[in-house]
């Protein structure tokens, strides 16, 4: 079965995170890197003061309802340190993102090891990520909005890597 990474950096949503959870869990994805600012589970080892690790951890099961203890999350600070350890085990590193580099989700057909980049619901995947990342995947958008949710684009984009032969 293929292998599966999802990193997310610098998301703002806890309930954005706890869909992904759910999301990434359905679809077998191997682990979920939560990077930067972006809201984790309370962990065994948990830095954070207990009262704010476990609100942050509520509102995740909120929508994550339970995915969060059945998959491997794993929080880093810096980004960098993810992509280079993933890149160093062989896995291709792709940005979910609009770029005139991108290519269309649709039209990619996967390696055996993916790791999928997600970024801020706003302002996107910083630039200096992108420039680490081996190449980027964008979602055809038919209608006259610009972007889609950062979760529905991941869903959108973990299926298709799943079920591709």
């Amino acid at each position: 079965m293929r292998q599966i990474v999802v990193i997310a950096d610098n998301l703002r949503s806890t309930f954005n995170v706890g869909s992904l959870l759910r999301t990434a869990e359905g679809l077998a994805v191997s682990k979920v890197y939560l990077c930067g600012y972006t809201p984790y589970p309370k962990s065994k080892h948990d830095q954070r003061l207990p009262y704010i690790s476990e609100k942050i951890d509520k509102q995740i099961h909120k929508t994550a309802l339970g995915a969060e203890r059945l998959i491997s999350v794993e929080h880093e600070d810096k980004i960098e340190n993810v992509l280079n350890k993933l890149k160093d085990d062989s896995y291709t590193v792709l940005a979910l993102e609009q770029s005139n580099k991108s290519i269309m989700l649709n039209e990619y057909v996967p390696t055996e090891k993916i790791a999928i980049v997600l970024g801020n619901e706003v302002d996107g995947i910083q630039e200096s990520t992108l420039k680490l990342c081996d190449g980027v995947l964008e979602i055809p958008m038919l209608g006259s909005k610009e972007s889609y949710n950062v979760i529905q684009a991941a869903a959108m984009a973990l299926f298709h890597i799943r079920f591709s032969p």
